[in-house]
Formats: structure tokens, sequence, C-alpha cells
């Protein structure tokens, strides 16, 4: 097969490539580039039914191809953003169709419960949290996109103000030093230096304006250097604590979003409803969710963000929490029957365990909550034969700029 190929583009794909077919009907993936371009391709990986290349060339251009104002994007450069060069309306498009298409291919799913997605009014400067590499010569950075090593930035364009102000006031000068996490809320002030080293090596910080500093060691323990062991962000009119290990959305003015999505989902709720928020975190869905519930039980791993949602949930009475992995937890449920579960998993979706569970505790809701659309097809298929009913499926985009898309998704008992 020729390593150079002219191609049409039909299709963006799950994974953020645009999708053409090369003379011999093989499926061949083109970062970099967008559906109804005309490309030159360089192939850089060939497999016996796709390959996968990069455009060298853009022959016939799209109309919704912009100029990336990011000095850093592009294939051999930042690999924290795939998308600055599609029009914004063009990614919330992608988004839908990416969406609609895992559901038909992987879950065998009617894709018409998807809905548009949902976008933001000003889609940069949003990322409240960033996770940094540090090269050889110990600049600040991250993996590049062709994975060949770090590419030190100077500016982020994602990063929310609060990050990028820290992120130039710090000074890194530490041998030891292998990766760097910043967390900042515009809302609150707050913020927070996260620190990974060789061997748990702990260095000196010396600081002159208000932040926290934590090293997380090796076996994942967060040991407090400067300041406070958590910070606090403002999301749905409410105050939430989050240390240095516990997750949380990224994106606050989308994760505002997000639990008004989960409360139109959950609705009605009548306050007497038992509700299991699976993979809860620092209790943000679960609890807001509680006022209007009888009683919420939060499952989460974490013993870190499980004290976060302790405290997340002091002036209430009807939370309570269950420490431990959820597919666990659900596999040996025995308390009341939930007529709620909210499912928040990582990228790598449901363990079969906990979709045989939800299948044989027959709540009359599930809200899924994914960042991950081929887990997310996955997943709904299996719970969709198992006896739920499909009602919606809502993308928003919490990732602007990437190919990354966040989605809501309702189903109900109808076994």
């Amino acid at each position: 097969m020729n390593r150079v190929l002219e191609l049409d583009l039909t299709q963006m794909a799950h994974g953020g490539e645009a999708l053409g077919r090369a003379p011999d009907g093989r499926v061949v993936f083109v970062g970099y580039a967008l559906p109804g371009e005309r490309v030159r391709a360089r192939l850089t990986d060939v497999r016996k039914r796709w390959a996968r290349g990069v455009a060298e060339a853009v022959l016939r251009p799209s109309p919704d191809r912009v100029e990336p104002p990011c000095p850093h994007f592009g294939p051999q450069a930042c690999g924290g953003c795939q998308w600055q060069h599609a029009a914004y309306e063009a990614q919330l498009r992608y988004k839908t169709a990416i969406v609609r298409e895992q559901l038909r291919r992987l879950g065998k799913l009617d894709d018409g419960a998807v809905r548009p997605c949902i976008g933001m009014a000003e889609p940069w400067h949003y990322r409240n949290h960033v996770q940094l590499r540090v090269d050889e010569a110990g600049r600040l950075g991250f993996v590049r996109a062709d994975g060949q090593g770090i590419e030190p930035i100077e500016t982020c364009l994602i990063m929310n103000p609060a990050v990028h102000d820290l992120f130039h006031q710090l000074e890194a000068d530490f041998p030891a030093l292998r990766r760097v996490a910043l967390r900042g809320s515009t809302r609150t002030g707050d913020r927070m230096v996260i620190l990974e080293t060789d061997e748990d090596e702990p260095p000196e910080v010396e600081v002159d304006f208000p932040v926290s500093v934590v090293l997380v060691l090796g076996d994942g323990t967060p040991v407090t250097l400067v300041g406070s062991p958590y910070i606090y962000e403002e999301v749905a009119g409410r105050r939430w604590r989050v240390s240095a290990t516990s997750f949380f959305q990224v994106n606050t003015e989308m994760a505002d979003r997000l639990v008004e999505l989960v409360r139109e989902a959950a609705a009605p709720l009548y306050g007497i409803e038992t509700v299991i928020d699976a993979y809860a975190g620092v209790g943000t869905l679960g609890i807001s969710l509680a006022p209007d519930a009888g009683h919420v039980i939060l499952v989460e791993a974490n013993p870190v963000a499980v004290e976060d949602a302790r405290a997340n949930a002091a002036d209430g009475d009807n939370v309570s929490w269950v420490e431990g992995a959820t597919e666990e937890v659900l596999p040996a449920w025995e308390g009341p029957r939930p007529d709620l579960v909210v499912l928040d998993p990582p990228r790598a979706g449901c363990a079969p365990a906990v979709l045989e569970a939800l299948t044989a505790l027959r709540p009359k809701k599930i809200v899924y909550v994914s960042c991950d659309t081929a887990t997310l097809a996955r997943d709904l298929g299996r719970l969709v034969r198992g006896g739920f009913a499909l009602r919606w499926v809502q993308p928003l985009d919490m990732f602007p700029q990437t190919y990354h898309v966040e989605t809501v998704t309702l189903l109900e008992w109808d076994g």
C-alpha cells in the first residue's frame, strides 16, 4: 500500500480523526483533517483492515476549517487539543454524530434518542485542572500528539484564568520532579499545585502567593507541603470541597449544566426515593439530588473523596456513604432497592458485574453520566438487553477543542 495517498474524508471518527477510504477499500483515519476535505496523507500505521495517517497537505479545505489560535497546536506538538482547526459549531456537530454512530455500531441501539450536543458560549479558558509533565530540561508541558516525548508550553488557551496564572507563577526547578497538576477555581479563588516526584522525594517549596501544595506519593497518599489539603469549587449554587486526589469535573461552567441535566433526568422526586450515586467522587451529583430525595447513598472507592463527600453533605441528614468499589458494592447490595441509580464511571465504563447487578436490582431509573462514548454505547446496549428502555442521550461539551464528549443518559426499567 502506498505510504502517501490522496483521500476524500467523509466523517469524523471516535478518537478525533477524520475518516476516508483508500483505493483498496481500507479505512484510513487522518488526524488534523476534517470531513469534506480532500487531503494528501502520509500513512504512519498500516494494518490489514485499516490505516492511520497525518495530512501533509489539504487539497480541498472544508468550510469548517479555521486557523488554530494556539502556537502549540499540531500533529508534532502538544497533544492536549485535537480540534482547534475546526469551527466550534462544527465541533458540536461532530460530537453529536459520533455519539449517534457509536450507539448504532457498538450498542446496536436506535440513535434517535441522541439530542444535539450542548455547547459553551465561550469555548476557551475553561479547564480548572490540568496535568503537566516535566521534560529532560525541566520544562513543563503536555505529552506530544505523536506520543514522542513532552511538548514544553508557554501558554494554554484552555486553562481557566486561575490555572493559567498559577502556571506562569510556578517555578519548578527540581530534578526529581516528574508530574505537576494545577487546580484553580475562578469562582472561589482557591488554587493548588500537586506534585509527583522520583522515589517520593519532597521538594523544598517557597510560595509568595496564596496556594496549597501537595505531594502525591507513589502509593497515592497525598502529603500537604503548604496550605490546605483541599480547595473549594463552586458548582450549582454551592461550594464543594475537593482534595488533591479527588475527581471533579474539569469544566466548572458545564458542570453546572451537567447537574441540571441529572436533575432533569431524575425528576420527579417526591422526597421518598432511595438514590444510589455510584462512582460518586466528592458527591456532586448525589448531594445535588438530596434535597428532593428520601435517602441518597454515595458509593466511592477513594477514601479521600469519601471524606470530601462527608464534608460536602454536612448540612444534610439524608446522605450516607459506602466506601468501596462500585463493582464490589452493587453485586453484594443488601440495602433497600433503589428507585434511582446515578452512574458516573471512569473512561473504562462499568464492569460487567455492575451491569448485571443493575439488571437484578431493577431501579425505576438509571442516569448514566459518561466521558467516553464507546464504553457508554457498550454499556447501554447491555442494559437495554437486560430490560431497560433508553429514553434520551444528551451530549454536552465538557471538553471544547478536543474530541472528548460528556453525555447524560436516561434509562427506565421496562422489563
